[in-house]
């Protein structure tokens, strides 16, 4: 780990892009359209904590991973962002990560499962975990997918929900966890990770 804080944990140091972990707290019971997903159907979503994985992989531009976890941190009218991004915008220069300047999306379509979770105003973005690999691509993102699936403290939201470029799997998992797990949790991501680079 090259550096952690109270919502950040980044893995690597140089590349510009990799893989991601969004935790987003939902504070109240949600019914959620995930755009087309199961014919746009709202799914219910219980208040509690859960994990988008997600990947950018360029070294530059909309789909670098700064850009990337500015866009999750906006939400599409332009307005009231997610009171991390203020925080992105300051550490993501210190660590190297970005362009400089880099400044926020003025507004988003939204595109991905997650974003539409991310507009409700119940949800917070609360931390990022994140590996900068620009070789990481989407075999580390179904990795930890599917390394996160099969704690006994995670679930899928729905089956297919947040993962288009891993059929039959889920990128957007709901934990029910205690604070002993989350504390160990970047301890247990860390090894995890030592076990996919040998």
């Amino acid at each position: 780990m090259t550096f952690r804080d109270e919502h950040f944990c980044c893995w690597g140091s140089q590349a510009q892009g990799g893989t991601y972990l969004l935790l987003l707290t939902v504070a109240e019971p949600l019914a959620v359209r995930f755009g087309r997903f199961q014919n746009g159907r709202s799914l219910p979503v219980a208040p509690g904590d859960y994990f988008y994985v997600g990947s950018a992989l360029a070294a530059k531009g909309s789909t670098s991973l700064a850009r990337r976890l500015l866009r999750h941190a906006s939400r599409g009218d332009g307005q009231n962002p997610h009171a991390i991004r203020a925080r992105m915008l300051q550490l993501f220069p210190q660590i190297g990560l970005g362009p400089a300047p880099l400044l926020p999306p003025a507004s988003k379509k939204l595109r991905w499962h997650v974003d539409f979770l991310l507009e409700e105003t119940a949800v917070t973005l609360k931390s990022v975990y994140f590996i900068r690999e620009s070789t990481a691509g989407l075999g580390l993102e179904t990795a930890v997918a599917r390394f996160l699936l099969s704690l006994p403290t995670v679930a899928p939201l729905a089956v297919g929900l947040g993962s288009t470029d891993d059929p039959g799997s889920t990128h957007l998992l709901r934990i029910e966890a205690d604070a002993d797990w989350w504390s160990a949790f970047p301890e247990r991501l860390t090894a995890f990770l030592q076990g996919v680079a040998t």
